[in-house]
C-alpha cells in the first residue's frame, strides 16, 4: 500500500489495511424459478411500458406543417 507520512502510534491500526479475515460468508441462495419468471416479468412490464409511452407520445411531439386545422384556414382564406 502506500507509506504512511507520520508515525501511527499503535500497530494494530498500521496493519488494520493488510488485515484479512479467513470467515468466508455463507454462499448465496440461488433464486427459485418462480423469483426469476417474476423478474423477468417486472422487466418486461418496465419496457413495455416505456415503449408504449414512446409509440403513444411521438405524434403528440411531431412538428407536422399539414395539419387539417391550418389546410382549414388556408382553405378559407383561398375564397376570399
Amino acid at each position: 500500500m502506500f507509506g504512511r507520512r507520520e508515525p501511527v502510534p499503535f500497530a494494530f491500526i498500521a496493519e488494520a489495511d493488510r488485515f484479512r479475515s479467513n470467515v468466508t460468508p455463507p454462499p448465496r441462495e440461488r433464486a427459485s424459478a418462480g423469483q426469476i419468471a417474476g423478474r423477468w416479468l417486472l422487466g418486461l412490464t418496465i419496457v413495455a411500458g416505456l415503449v408504449g409511452s414512446l409509440v403513444i407520445g411521438t405524434p403528440a411531439l411531431s412538428t407536422d406543417t399539414s395539419a387539417p386545422g391550418s389546410q382549414q384556414q388556408s382553405q378559407a382564406t383561398d375564397g376570399r
